[in-house]
């Protein structure tokens, strides 16, 4: 699948976005070993920046402290350090979720969010500036694609939030603006850092990546070794109403998505999870449960209900609470393990694509 322009220097496949000096955030420690014996250092030197940027989370190379003043120098010269620069955040006064509005280097903006459980901090970061998968109940996707991110701009996303909160991140959500099987190769660097020893070391069975079913990305995930949780963006059990919501609907149809998540969990034994946004009077139906019953039955998958965000551009509203709750005890009924989304950033800018939507909008009236 294509995914844009490619920069091959040090063997890392990064998009290409004009920056003329390599982006070492987004190198393997295989690839910084090699980079750094380039340079004329000890091929040791590797693991120290490495535990600098990925372990430390150092704001640049003047903070690492144990390598010489002119390495570090060096580095400069030759090497872009990521770093996102905080444009706004938003703290829910009902929960505490928090979303941040950070600039990439190249002025776009991009969004996170800061989630809080019982179980740990939770983020789900954005993996493109912008969307173009069109589907119409999210505001991602208004404006359309304006480029894919690096490994260090979506990891940055995580270490911007560690370190502003001080705590650790626990679990990881790719699900914010963008569809990060669009960015294929980026999204599995980016796991891979996330995830390698001498890094944060997150577990691999704590990060979810969502798809809106792109067929290809879905079926290569499987092979590549991992044991991130597969999100599908279902929200609707046909054929033709999934066609109504999202487009790529038409280029992989739902059969066929079903059987690359049938794949998926094949290869890697995780439980797919089917996202499923409720609209009123358009698939929360008595029918619509008994059919999406069916599909997540026979894949043995957990269904997340989501009770959709209310976007000005579209028309789509919530059902009433009752018939959520009905709906979800029809899939009970039938054996599905089900679950409503708890409603977090309701009172803030808080669906995928709402604030970089409403700062850009902001920015334009200037």
């Amino acid at each position: 699948m294509e995914t844009g322009n490619r920069n091959e220097k040090n063997g890392n496949a990064i998009e290409n976005t004009g920056i003329q000096r390599a982006d070492i955030k987004s190198l393997t420690l295989k690839e910084l070993r090699q980079a750094v014996t380039e340079l004329g250092e000890k091929p040791f030197r590797a693991e120290q920046l490495f535990s600098w940027m990925h372990e430390k989370l150092a704001d640049g190379f003047d903070e690492m402290t144990n390598l010489s003043k002119g390495f570090r120098e060096t580095l400069k010269q030759e090497y872009e350090y990521v770093s996102l620069e905080l444009v706004e955040v938003q703290t829910s006064k009902t929960d505490g979720t928090r979303k941040f509005l950070f600039r990439l280097s190249d002025g776009l903006v991009i969004e996170s969010v800061l989630m809080r459980y019982k179980y740990g901090n939770s983020v789900c970061i954005s993996s493109q500036a912008g969307c173009r998968m069109g589907c119409r109940f999210c505001a991602s996707t208004i404006g359309g694609l304006e480029r894919s991110l690096r490994p260090s701009e979506m990891l940055e996303q995580v270490y911007q939030i560690t370190r502003l909160l001080g705590e650790r991140v626990s679990h990881v959500v790719v699900m914010g603006t963008g569809e990060p099987l669009d960015n294929y190769d980026n999204l599995v660097r980016f796991l891979g850092l996330l995830t390698c020893k001498g890094g944060l070391h997150l577990s691999q069975r704590n990060i979810t990546v969502s798809t809106c079913g792109i067929v290809p990305g879905i079926r290569a995930l499987a092979e590549e070794g991992l044991a991130v949780t597969l999100a599908l963006s279902l929200h609707a059990a046909t054929q033709e109403k999934r066609c109504e919501l999202m487009p790529i609907a038409r280029r992989y149809g739902l059969l066929e998505v079903l059987e690359a998540c049938r794949y998926y969990f094949q290869k890697t034994g995780r439980r797919i999870s089917f996202e499923y946004s409720l609209v009123a009077g358009f698939n929360d139906t008595g029918e619509d449960a008994k059919l999406l019953a069916e599909l997540a039955g026979d894949l043995k998958c957990h269904v997340n209900l989501i009770p959709v965000n209310p976007v000005r551009e579209r028309a789509f509203v919530q059902p009433e609470q009752k018939n959520i709750g009905n709906f979800k005890n029809k899939l009970e009924n039938y054996g599905i393990n089900v679950t409503i989304r708890r409603e977090m950033g309701r009172d803030i800018d808080g669906a995928c694509g709402q604030l970089r939507k409403s700062y850009m909008e902001g920015r334009n009236q200037c």
